[in-house]
């Protein structure tokens, strides 16, 4: 988010969160639903995730393509209405708190191939779809590495029986382009079908005052077209598997540290190519999102590197980043980005010199706050500097709800303390939402600019709601609210609270 006096409040609620009548959130009715939640409550952000097509456990962090966005996220029953599927029939669901994903795609895919079927013939008649592929040098490695993995029942392309293929030897390129055609073209049209709908809510926010604040990996997941298509950015062997890959050490969150898997950039080759991929993923998320997020940014100053094979990440080193002089470039080559820097977790001089440097809002977290640590930890809310965006809680987070619950005592009784909680026991009789809602107040009255809290949190929800638990590979992402626990949300008290802590323009 570009650095600006400006105070704003904002809501963190992933596109698969949001209700509606399919397995999961869609880009459909439900979504302007919820920007007209947001534009009543006086919120003017909404944060998601990040939007490509999820990877191993449904994971918006370890995503097939970088740039592509999740064709799960269209939604069908605007295909009907704009001429694409025009005998869409829903199958009905009850709206649960959790997405199924794997129904999801059993039931989605035929419907997805239809519409390519119905519209397939205009659309190769139809000069402007070739105009629109063009735009995006990317679109074709992923549509033949998707259409290639769905030959190969799936598996990672570390592990496809064609080695000539895995290579990328120009015979084997042509043969499959060839071969796959048609399933070449329907990936294409997915990510046409996305990023129309995609495009179309985000104007109709823009259009009521609320900005998207997008989220992006540093890192791109493993088995995805951009490691196979861009081998050489990354620390491969010669027979293009990771030498190194990415995570973090042990921390508040795991005993044995974070084992990401991601393979690791070579920044030096990186640098003498103009730093050419970066600055095509920036431009992506330019074009995608009013500000975006990037995902621990710290990872630019100093990265934590684990031998490929290592199980956990306790044994890695850490290793100097590109610093400033990337930063450097991106202003120069994609002045129209406005980032948050996630800079969270082992923070040193380093770091806080390259934020410095960039300009950046760094990210602080309430619930780091009430550690016992004494009166200089910066996740304090008097600590806060104007240029920053502050949380409840990200979705590495338990709720605030749950948190309070299983925080030690004096934490707890430190934050409710602080947050001028109005006594009592505060998990009985309806006190848990004055707890949430002292906390929340406390953080719109902090000096940051920007504060965004995530759904469950105004909701009032426990942790069985937690979005994601680090270092737990199944069972997350999951998370979804209903309608009606949206509708219960007091948008009058919102409104107020955005009012008196002037975070209304």
């Amino acid at each position: 988010m570009e650095q600006t006096n400006v105070r704003r409040g904002g809501v963190l609620l992933h596109i698969t969160s949001l209700p509606g009548p399919e397995c999961a959130g869609t880009l459909g009715e439900a979504a302007y639903r919820f920007v007209d939640f947001l534009q009543s409550a006086g919120m003017r952000i909404w944060q998601v995730l990040p939007v490509g097509p999820t990877g191993y456990g449904e994971s918006p962090y370890q995503s097939a393509c970088a740039l592509a966005g999740n064709p799960y996220m269209i939604d069908l029953a605007l295909l009907q209405k704009d001429g694409y599927l025009p005998d869409y029939q829903p199958a009905p669901h009850a709206e649960t708190g959790r997405a199924d994903f794997e129904t999801l795609r059993a039931e989605k895919e035929p419907w997805l191939r239809r519409a390519y079927q119905h519209s397939r013939d205009r659309l190769l008649s139809d000069g402007a779809f070739e105009v629109w592929q063009k735009q995006w040098p990317w679109l074709r490695d992923y549509a033949l590495f998707m259409a290639i993995k769905q030959k190969f029942n799936q598996v990672s392309w570390m592990q496809w029986p064609d080695e000539d293929i895995r290579m990328r030897r120009p015979e084997a390129m042509n043969r499959y382009e060839q071969e796959l055609r048609e399933d070449v073209r329907y990936y294409m049209f997915l990510q046409f079908l996305f990023r129309d709908q995609w495009m179309r809510l985000r104007r109709y926010a823009n259009e009521r005052g609320i900005m998207i604040l997008g989220d992006m990996p540093i890192y791109v997941a493993e088995d995805s077209s951009d490691v196979w298509a861009n081998a050489k950015f990354f620390q491969l062997n010669c027979e293009r598997r990771p030498k190194r890959v990415a995570g973090v050490p042990p921390d508040y969150f795991s005993e044995d540290g974070q084992l990401w898997g991601n393979p690791l950039y070579r920044w030096h080759y990186l640098r003498l190519h103009g730093y050419g991929f970066w600055m095509d993923r920036l431009r992506a998320m330019a074009q995608l999102y009013d500000s975006v997020r990037i995902d621990h940014f710290i990872g630019f100053a100093n990265y934590y590197s684990v031998k490929a094979g290592e199980k956990t990440a306790r044994n890695g080193k850490w290793v100097i980043g590109p610093g400033k002089a990337f930063f450097a470039a991106v202003k120069k080559k994609v002045p129209e980005l406005n980032v948050v820097a996630e800079d969270l977790g082992a923070v040193n001089d380093r770091v806080r010199n390259l934020l410095a440097f960039c300009g950046y809002p760094g990210m602080k977290v309430l619930q780091f706050a009430y550690d016992g640590g004494g009166g200089d930890n910066s996740h304090q809310p008097q600590l806060y500097q104007p240029n920053c965006a502050a949380y409840t809680g990200t979705h590495d987070n338990n709720t605030v709800l749950g948190w309070l619950w299983e925080a030690q005592p004096y934490e707890r009784e430190h934050a409710l303390k602080y947050c001028a909680f109005p006594g009592g026991d505060w998990a009985v009789g309806g006190s848990e939402s004055a707890s949430c809602h002292a906390i929340i107040r406390t953080l719109w009255q902090s000096p940051a600019n920007t504060v965004i809290v995530p759904v469950q949190d105004l909701c009032g929800f426990g942790k069985d709601t937690k979005m994601n638990v680090p270092g737990v590979p199944n069972g997350n992402w999951a998370f979804r609210v209903t309608q009606e626990q949206l509708d219960g949300i007091d948008k009058k008290w919102l409104k107020e609270l955005n009012d008196v802590y002037y975070r209304n323009k």
